[in-house]
C-alpha cells in the first residue's frame, strides 16, 4: 500500500507541463536556461553596440549633463586654486623680511585709497560712480 502512495504523488512526464518536460533535471530546478541565455545575449548585445563607438557615447553624456560637470569642474578648480594660492603665500611667508614687506606696502595701499578715495566728498563720488561702471559692464547696462 504505500507504494502504491508513492507512485501516486510523484509526478510523470505526461502530467508535466512541455517547457519542464523537455528540459533536463538540473535546468528545471535551477531556472530556465534559455532565459538567462536571452538575458546574456541582450547585455552583451548593448555591451558590444557600446563598445564599436564609445566616443559618440561620451560626447552624448558630455552633452546631456554639459552644465553639472561644469559646474562641478568649475567648484574644482577654485578649491585647487585657494589651495595654491595658500601654499604659495605660505611659502612667501617663510622668506625673511619678507611678510613685514608685504605687510608696509598693504599699509601704504591703504592709506593712499583713504586719501584719494574716501576723505572728501567729491571724491567719494567718483568712486561711487566707478564702482557703478564696472558693476554696468560686468552685468550689463540696466534698460
Amino acid at each position: 500500500m504505500s507504494t502504491d502512495i508513492q507512485q501516486d504523488s510523484a509526478p510523470s512526464t505526461a502530467e508535466m507541463p512541455a517547457s519542464d518536460a523537455e528540459m533536463p533535471a538540473s535546468e528545471s530546478v535551477n531556472g530556465s536556461s534559455t532565459g538567462s541565455n536571452e538575458q546574456w545575449q541582450q547585455i552583451w548585445a548593448k555591451v558590444s553596440v557600446w563598445l564599436a563607438d564609445p566616443i559618440d557615447y561620451v560626447v552624448d553624456f558630455f552633452q546631456k549633463y554639459q552644465r553639472p560637470i561644469v559646474t562641478v569642474l568649475l567648484v574644482l578648480s577654485a578649491f585647487v586654486a585657494v589651495k595654491l594660492t595658500l601654499a604659495v603665500l605660505d611659502a612667501l611667508n617663510d622668506i625673511p623680511l619678507f611678510a613685514p614687506l608685504l605687510e608696509l606696502v598693504g599699509l601704504v595701499y591703504t592709506v593712499w585709497f583713504v586719501y584719494r578715495y574716501l576723505w572728501r566728498a567729491a571724491n567719494r563720488q567718483e568712486l561711487v560712480e566707478n564702482l557703478n561702471s564696472f558693476k554696468d559692464q560686468v552685468l550689463g547696462q540696466k534698460s
